[in-house]
Parts: C-alpha cells; sequence; structure tokens
C-alpha cells in the first residue's frame, strides 16, 4: 500500500465551506501570511526538541527543522564548577528591595587601590574622592529616595542586631515602601515607620520578636511603636495573626541551655492552654517563659525564675501567675480525661 507524507504546512479541511472569493493579493502578501500561519502552528506545538548548538528546533519524528537560527540568551562562555562561574560571570548581584535603589546604581569601592593593588597617586586620590561624593549625590536625586536610603538603612540595622534573615529584612522593606507610596509617613518620623515594619514582617515569617526586644534596638519608644505599627498595618491591610507563643519557645530554650526534654514539655503546656482557651488576652511572650519555667520543674531541672526572666525580659511576677495557670489547666484537663474514661 502506497503511503503519503503530508506535511503540517499544507494541511487543510477539504471539507470545510468555500469562503467567498478574496481580493486578490500581491505574491509578498501571500507569503508572509504563510510564513506567520506556519510560525503559529510551530508555536502551538509542545513536542519539539531543541538542538542548544545549532540553535535549531526539531521535529523528533521526522528530524525536520521547524525554526532555525534562534536567538542564544545565554553567556558564550562555560563553566563547570561554581567558583568558574562567579570568576567569568559580568554582571553584578541581583536586584534587592533592601536597598533604595534596587542595587542597580554604581559602588565606587572606599580602597584607594588599582585593580593590582597598588596603591592610587595623591591626585588620583583626590580624584576618586570627588567621584565618590558625585555619586552618592547621583543615588538619590529626591527626597523620596533619601528618605528611602536612610530608612532601608535602619531596616538593615535592626535586623542585624536582632538576627533576622534576609527574607524578613526584604519583606521590611517591601512595607516601608508600600507605606512611603501611600503617604503614610507625615507626621511620623522615619525610624518609627521602619521599627513598625521590621516588626510586621518579622511576624508575618514566623520569626517574631517581642516589643521590647524590637525596642531595644531601635531609636523609637515602645509608645510611638505601638502606635505606628497599628496604624501602618490597619492602612495597609496587613494580614497580622497573633503570635503564638510557641514561636518563641526555640530560641529561649537555646539561650537558657536546657535540654530537649523541657521543650516538649513547654510546647505540651503551651498546646493544653490554648485548647482550653487560656492564652487569649495574654502576651505570647510571658506565657513561653512562664511554659519554660514550668517544664524546668516538670523534667526536674534547675532553673530559676530569675534566670528565665532574664533572658525573656519578663518580670518574675509575671512568670509565676502564668506557670500556675498553666499548670492549672494541665490538672484539670487530666481530671477532665479521667472523668470521660470513667
Amino acid at each position: 500500500m502506497d503511503t503519503k507524507h503530508v506535511d503540517w504546512r499544507s494541511m487543510r479541511d477539504e471539507s470545510a465551506p468555500t469562503a467567498e472569493p478574496e481580493v486578490r493579493r500581491s505574491g509578498e502578501e501571500r507569503d508572509e501570511d504563510e510564513a506567520e500561519a506556519s510560525e503559529a502552528a510551530v508555536a502551538e506545538r509542545t513536542d519539539l526538541v531543541y538542538d542548544e548548538q545549532h540553535g535549531e528546533w526539531v521535529d523528533p519524528e521526522t528530524g525536520e527543522i521547524l525554526r532555525e537560527d534562534e536567538i542564544d540568551r545565554g553567556p558564550e562562555w562555560r563553566a563547570f564548577d561554581a567558583a568558574e562561574r562567579d570568576q567569568k560571570s559580568r554582571v553584578g548581584s541581583p536586584t534587592t528591595n533592601m536597598m533604595h535603589d534596587k542595587g542597580l546604581s554604581t559602588n565606587i569601592g572606599w580602597q584607594n587601590k588599582d585593580a593590582y593593588g597598588n596603591s592610587l597617586s595623591s591626585g588620583q586620590r583626590q580624584k576618586m574622592q570627588r567621584l565618590r561624593t558625585w555619586n552618592e549625590r547621583f543615588r538619590t536625586r529626591d527626597s523620596k529616595e533619601r528618605n528611602l536610603k536612610q530608612a532601608l538603612g535602619e531596616v538593615e540595622r535592626m535586623g542585624s542586631a536582632l538576627g533576622l534573615p534576609d527574607t524578613v529584612r526584604e519583606t521590611a522593606s517591601v512595607i516601608y515602601r508600600r507605606a512611603l507610596n501611600d503617604d503614610l509617613l507625615p507626621g511620623r518620623s522615619i525610624e518609627g515607620v521602619a521599627t513598625a515594619a521590621i516588626y510586621a514582617a518579622a511576624r508575618q515569617a514566623g520569626v517574631p520578636r517581642s516589643l521590647d526586644e524590637v525596642r531595644r534596638v531601635s531609636r523609637v519608644d515602645k509608645m510611638e511603636l505601638t502606635r505606628t505599627y497599628r496604624y501602618v498595618s490597619r492602612e495597609l491591610g496587613l494580614d497580622m495573626k497573633p503570635a503564638d507563643p510557641a514561636q518563641y519557645l526555640p530560641r529561649f530554650v537555646s539561650e537558657l541551655d536546657v535540654t530537649d526534654d523541657v521543650e516538649r514539655r513547654a510546647r505540651s503546656l503551651l498546646d493544653n492552654a490554648k485548647r482550653q482557651g487560656i492564652h487569649s488576652g495574654k502576651s505570647p511572650v510571658g506565657l513561653a517563659a512562664a511554659a519554660i519555667y514550668a517544664g524546668a520543674l516538670l523534667a526536674d531541672e534547675e532553673l530559676t525564675q530569675s534566670e528565665v526572666s532574664e533572658v525573656t525580659d519578663i518580670s518574675e511576677v509575671t512568670i509565676r501567675n502564668r506557670y500556675r495557670e498553666l499548670l492549672e489547666a494541665t490538672q484539670k484537663s487530666g481530671e477532665r480525661a479521667v472523668g470521660t474514661t470513667a
């Protein structure tokens, strides 16, 4: 039986009704239409194989080259490990919201040395100093960029002091940019909004820091911080859930240098208190501190209230009150479980 290869470029529906006669067109217009239809048909196919060496798209069944002369957007060099890739790469660092210009501007190093490590002459040093001065002036063209530069510097400083990861600092930078674009800064200090942004970002990322911890590294008082945070979160519509006391446990346990048994018992106490609704309306940091102290008592470990108070920055009175509530809730839960079993 004879076989016939039908090319997809010439496939037509013979059963389709005959269209109205078209206006006669030139040969060039017909060629352009056929080329566009061909490109569209190739673009719709998902089974084509790309030949990187020749820049061609090939039909895997017939071997026909359906598209060629593709632009290679990759580098012209090859690298076989990370060190060689970094050495050959000629691009800068990726863009980031942690810088006011997103890292796209040029930075002039402070070292007065050339590419070979040789010291510059006196005239060259003066020239480089003038270039640094003008470069700093050009990087901040208006008051908005100067504001953003100062604020993001504060975010970086506080994030480093609090030990927050880069993802949290990036989120805080985005929150501050939104507040600046929505004109939320008039009547409020740059430091206050930057501090509120980093506090909100830490809570969103699940690595919260208490208000007292944030206040210690900021340049604003606690009252201004809380007021600005509430205003920014309300105006920007930030989805802020109440902080979970259990999120503070790993950090406090690590600083107190207690065993995993204490953390496990403290987490169990907090889970039981949450089921009974005791945590509502109480400071999550205070509950975490009390749970650690109560867990140490249950695990027969030597841990004083003063040691817990010093690490968590919670008063000993609060720790005593909260840990008694946690133990009473556990006792009630045990009694309820026994009654249910009986």
